[in-house]
């Protein structure tokens, strides 16, 4: 539960928000599994959208409290499109409380990186922050000249920079790298988005696999705009080697057409089907900034709301609240979570009774 102390009762705007994180409670406590002290991780990954930036106007009070929350039900979450000003960061741990703590990227710069930042965030009561940490860069591709000289050539980047942080949690220790991969063309296929997850993909493969890597245990999660478990781009994570449970395909995308954007996939040798105990992905919309609530935001959504940006009546106020002014103050995706087994005392002793 998040700390909403500062709310005030006299406001109607506030005493709107109490009544909201009741109903927002209840449905998290009815899909999300409750904390343990030891037995279990709750793992997430969530594209905050432009997090936090001018667009349709800055976050409120009303969101911060909402977004807080959902991810108070959680242990670790990676964050996506987190912008240059690291205090939306501050505001959020300040709701969390004081034992949460993050850690972030510097900005990556480029257009395509969009001024963003990659970030965890994790309760510093249940999770220990192993000392491993480090922007990915992929390695240049090795060749030999006419001479049999090795020439080094560049790889081209991600256009975001992966991030890659080392854990612990019980007796689980492992590598955590969060991406939010290029989305390029709107197509299921698109060769940019299928090469930069190719090209993560196979280094992390490649670095859990090493005989000194801090951790044989790695997760890769966050965006990667992928459209389909069955399209080119999912295809592109599985070869590698990762494993992807049926459970975490989910779409993750606020819009018409369901997309599986947001993935979270597995390079860990003793993962067992029991090990990840529940996932899902969290539809706050059915219980906040819902349909039948625009009326009520129309105050908050300003002259935008009936016309457009060139002055034009808008054809559709209801698309302008669901596609792209709620959005803003949530997300345009869901976050993805999994309840993960981190509690291998009774099986280590089994083993060495020779009993399991």
């Amino acid at each position: 539960m998040s700390f909403f102390y500062d709310l005030d009762r006299s406001d109607p705007v506030q005493r709107r928000v109490a009544a909201n994180l009741v109903r927002l409670g209840d449905a998290l406590t009815g899909e999300i599994p409750p904390k343990t002290v030891d037995d279990t991780l709750l793992l997430a990954t969530w594209n905050i959208r432009e997090f936090d930036s001018a667009a349709y106007g800055l976050r409120g009070v009303e969101p911060y409290h909402y977004i807080a929350e959902i991810i108070s039900r959680f242990d670790l979450v990676a964050i996506q499109e987190v912008r240059r000003d690291t205090e939306p960061l501050e505001k959020l741990r300040r709701l969390l409380g004081r034992w949460w703590k993050y850690l972030v990227t510097d900005v990556t710069g480029g257009s395509e990186g969009n001024k963003e930042r990659m970030a965890f965030l994790y309760d510093s009561r249940k999770v220990r922050f192993g000392g491993l940490a480090g922007e990915v860069v992929i390695p240049p591709i090795e060749t030999r000249d006419e001479n049999r000289k090795l020439v080094y050539t560049p790889s081209k980047q991600l256009a975001r920079t992966p991030y890659l942080v080392g854990f612990e949690t019980g007796w689980f220790k492992f590598m955590l790298s969060t991406v939010h991969i290029v989305y390029g063309e709107s197509k299921a296929d698109d060769p940019k988005r299928e090469a930069e997850i190719r090209a993560i993909a196979r280094f992390m493969a490649a670095r859990a696999k090493e005989d000194h890597a801090w951790a044989e245990n790695l997760i890769l999660l966050g965006d990667f705009n992928i459209f389909d478990p069955g399209d080119v781009t999912f295809k592109a994570l599985t070869e590698a080697g990762f494993v992807i449970p049926e459970g975490l395909q989910q779409v993750t995308n606020v819009g018409k057409k369901e997309r599986f954007f947001d993935q979270m996939a597995f390079m860990t040798p003793n993962l067992r089907k029991d090990q990840i105990l529940a996932s899902g992905a969290f539809n706050f919309y059915d219980h906040v900034y819902r349909p039948e609530d625009e009326a009520t935001y129309i105050p908050d959504m300003g002259d935008a709301y009936g016309t457009t940006s060139s002055g034009k009546p808008r054809g559709n106020k209801s698309l302008y609240y669901k596609t792209y002014w709620r959005t803003h103050q949530m997300s345009d995706h869901l976050p993805l979570w999994a309840a993960l087994k981190v509690d291998f005392g009774r099986d280590y002793l089994e083993r060495l009774s020779g009993s399991g």
